[in-house]
C-alpha cells in the first residue's frame, strides 16, 4: 500500500537519519529500488519527474504499475510516490491519479506566488491524507528541463513557505542536480543551520544527492535533512552495466538478445547503488 512520506521523514527526523528518493524511469528502475528496500526493511520514496511521468505514458500508468508491484511482490515496507519538482498543474493531476506525495516547485515565483499557489495545494493534499514538499531558492544544474543555477536559499522565506502547513522542505544550500564540478564550493552548512533554526522540526530535503561527499552527506542528516533524492548515481551505474554487457559481446550469445538478459546486469547495477545509498542514508532497518 502507498503511504504519504510525512511520518516515515518525521519518524527520520527525530532518529537523525535520512529516507532516500530515488527516482524510477521504468519498470525495472521501479523493481530494483522495491526489492532493495524491502530487503534493507528500509522505508523508500519513489520519484517521479513530470518527464519520466510522460516517458512512462502516464502518471495513472505509473500508480497502476507501483500498486500492482507492492501487491505481487509482497513488499510491506512503507513506500511513497512522489512527483519531483512538479508544476502546479502536475501536482494536480497527480493528486488526481494517485500519488501518495507531491512536490511543488514554485522556486522560480516570486516568494508571494510561490506560497500563493502551495497554500493551494496544501488545503488539496490535506482533504487526501497526501504529503506535500516544497522548495525555496532553486537547486542548480538541470533535471528533465528544470534548470536552476544553485541559489541559497533565504532561511526567513523558508520559514514563510514552512508555516503554510507543507510537510517537509527542500531548500538550496548550494546543492546541484547531475554530476558536481571539480570547483563545486560544497555545502553551505551555515545556510542549512539558519534554516532549521527557522523551521524547527520541519523535515528538511537535499537534492542533488549523487556526488556530495559522504561526510557532507552526514553532516546534512544532522543538521536535519531528512530525504535525500538520487537519480544521476543509479543513471550512471545502470548506463555502466548495460554498456559492458554490449561490450563483452554477451547479446551476441544464445539468447543474449532478449531484453530481459540485456537489462539485468543494469538492474543489478541500480540494486547495488540504492543499498549502498540506504546504509549511508541509515535507513535499513528502520521501516
Amino acid at each position: 500500500m502507498l503511504v504519504s512520506a510525512k511520518e516515515m521523514l518525521k519518524k527520520a527526523k527525530a532518529g537523525q537519519y535520512a529516507v532516500g528518493q530515488f527516482n524510477i524511469n521504468n519498470l525495472e528502475w521501479t523493481k530494483a529500488v522495491l526489492l532493495t528496500a524491502q530487503e534493507l526493511n528500509s522505508p523508500v520514496i519513489l520519484g517521479v519527474s513530470e518527464g519520466a511521468g510522460k516517458y512512462m505514458g502516464g502518471y495513472k500508468a505509473i500508480v497502476g504499475m507501483v500498486k500492482g508491484m507492492l501487491e505481487e511482490m509482497k513488499i510491506t515496507v512503507p513506500v511513497a510516490l512522489h512527483l519531483d519538482h512538479g508544476s502546479y498543474e502536475g501536482c494536480l493531476q497527480c493528486i488526481e491519479a494517485g500519488f501518495s506525495s507531491v512536490m511543488f516547485d514554485g522556486s522560480h515565483y516570486s516568494i508571494h506566488e510561490n506560497m500563493e499557489k502551495t497554500r493551494a495545494l496544501v488545503q488539496l493534499v490535506r482533504e487526501k491524507n497526501l504529503s506535500i514538499e516544497a522548495e525555496v531558492g532553486s537547486i542548480g544544474g538541470e533535471e528533465d528541463g528544470v534548470v536552476g543555477k544553485g541559489e541559497l536559499a533565504d532561511p526567513m522565506e523558508c520559514k514563510m513557505i514552512a508555516d503554510l502547513g507543507i510537510d517537509f522542505l527542500a531548500a538550496g544550500i548550494g546543492n546541484i542536480h547531475g554530476k558536481y564540478p571539480d570547483n563545486w564550493e560544497g555545502l553551505c552548512f551555515e545556510t542549512l543551520d539558519a534554516i532549521q533554526q527557522q523551521t524547527g522540526e520541519m523535515p528538511l530535503v537535499l537534492h542533488g544527492g549523487t556526488g556530495i561527499p559522504e561526510d557532507q552527506i552526514k553532516k546534512a542528516i544532522g543538521l536535519g535533512v531528512a530525504k535525500i533524492n538520487v537519480n544521476t548515481e543509479c543513471q550512471l551505474a545502470f548506463a555502466a552495466a548495460t554498456r559492458k554487457y554490449f561490450e563483452e559481446g554477451k547479446d551476441l550469445v544464445g539468447k543474449g538478445f532478449d531484453p530481459r538478459k540485456i537489462l539485468a546486469p543494469g538492474v543489478e547495477a541500480i540494486k547495488d547503488t540504492v543499498k549502498e545509498k540506504m546504509e549511508l542514508f541509515g535507513s535499513v532497518g528502520k521501516a
